[in-house]
């Protein structure tokens, strides 16, 4: 699926600028970065056994993107690829590609409805998986203030170490914007996903003998808002919930998260970026690290603290430092989640 995807997308990039009643545009950029990793495995560890070697590490990301706008039609697409190399873990070299494309049409002056498709493959360490998704879309947008959208789909996921984690199923959601005016704006949304699984579902440990299920079967729920102020400073503040209950032991899982984002312009053309986020997660049935929870408990799903400055070298290229925190921990069963990675590197973009 990536392929097509990825395919469509450099359509749109490199699509001649001659063409009739249609606006092009595009960017490239290219990011390498040399880093120091404390914990490359993403270990949960206890004070009985020994946290992980530092490690050190190489990443590269490619990313594009471009927008094909016509009188009435307009195309999106994005696509991401990227790699991390490892020295003292190279079974935690990881390849990633994501790319999400996009098409609507308008009708008349204030809808539009379209189609969108996402996927993203990941390849190495212990969270091998590709992530699909596919949703028609109807879009409201009475004035430069107000977007509302609804969507539908169908979302599939494949997660290669362990087959009985696999799921496909139903999604709907919304996304709404209010722009109070050209630096306060409010957004909210919500998302529902019907997820069937091929596997029954666990019983609980005390155990109900010649019972059964039936095929596992969850609900995800996630909602939210986000508030952004655009001015001297850039800023953003967003609250989530998230939800996911199921019929099988011990993947039932409650999460609250704040996160916040700002971006400063320093002296000597130096800009700073930072993004701190503080998550409150609940597990009914106690902790059971499912494959799905492994996957939740990656550094999206953790507190977290990054720290970026950024310095232009010329008219196409920046040299960055950064680091990044991220943290967590299970009371119930004392493990611990400790990650901090600090780096040096350049981006080129056009």
């Amino acid at each position: 699926m990536l392929r097509p995807l990825s395919t469509l997308l450099l359509a749109a990039l490199v699509l001649p600028g001659g063409a009739r009643a249609a606006d092009t545009e595009g960017a490239l950029r290219l990011t390498t970065r040399l880093m120091v990793d404390s914990n490359a495995p993403r270990d949960f560890h206890s004070s009985q056994t020994p946290a992980p070697l530092p490690d050190m590490g190489l990443s590269l990301l490619a990313a594009g993107e471009g927008r094909v706008t016509g009188e009435s039609l307009q195309l999106v697409g994005r696509y991401e690829l990227g790699g991390r190399k490892y020295i003292r873990y190279p079974t935690e070299d990881v390849l990633v590609q994501a790319a999400a494309l996009e098409g609507s049409t308008a009708l008349g002056t204030q809808l539009g409805l379209g189609v969108e498709g996402r996927a993203k493959d990941r390849r190495g360490g212990s969270r091998d998986y590709s992530d699909l998704g596919a949703s028609v879309f109807l879009e409201y947008v009475p004035d430069v203030r107000l977007a509302l959208r609804i969507r539908a789909g169908a979302h599939r996921f494949v997660y290669r170490p362990d087959w009985q984690a696999n799921f496909g199923g139903s999604e709907v959601g919304f996304l709404g914007r209010y722009r109070f005016n050209r630096r306060h704006s409010l957004s909210v949304f919500g998302d529902y996903g019907a997820r069937r699984y091929s596997v029954e579902a666990r019983l609980p440990p005390e155990g109900l003998e010649g019972f059964s299920l039936g095929r596992r079967r969850d609900g995800a729920l996630a909602a939210g808002a986000t508030y952004t102020y655009r001015g001297p400073v850039a800023l953003g503040l967003t609250y989530s919930f998230q939800e996911i209950s199921s019929n099988s032991f011990g993947e039932t899982m409650l999460r609250h998260r704040l996160s916040a984002s700002a971006g400063l312009r320093l002296p000597w053309h130096v800009t700073l970026l930072a993004q701190g986020a503080l998550g409150l997660s609940r597990y009914p049935d106690g902790i059971y690290l499912s494959p799905e929870i492994v996957l939740l408990e990656e550094d999206e799903g953790q507190n977290s603290l990054s720290l970026k400055l950024a310095r232009p070298m010329g008219e196409h290229l920046d040299v960055e430092l950064s680091y990044s925190l991220y943290g967590t921990r299970l009371p119930r069963n004392e493990l611990s989640y400790l990650r901090q990675v600090a780096g040096v590197g350049l981006t080129w973009r056009m």
